[in-house]
């Protein structure tokens, strides 16, 4: 008889082991989908950004904004000062 409880008790670890297992399992397979999803979220917003941050785009959204800035003609230059002992 105890060989039967044995059998028994055994058998449901095996069950909550499977069970646990399968949920498990089921969670992995949604938060990849989850985590493919976000990723390609990011390419596109990535994308978006590069497209709206050319200088060309910055430009005309400032001109349709009517904010008065314009592209500077001439490069940067570095200033220099000097010091005094």
């Amino acid at each position: 008889m105890p060989f039967v409880g044995f059998l028994a008790v055994l058998g449901l670890l095996l069950i909550t082991n499977r069970n646990w297992s399968e949920s498990t399992l089921r969670e992995i397979v949604v938060l990849q989908q989850e985590l493919e999803e976000l990723r390609s979220e990011s390419v596109t917003l990535s994308a978006k950004l590069m497209d709206a941050s050319r200088p060309s785009e910055v430009a005309k959204r400032v001109a349709e904004a009517g904010i008065g800035l314009q592209e500077p003609m001439r490069p940067p230059q570095k200033i220099t000062v000097e010091k005094e002992d």
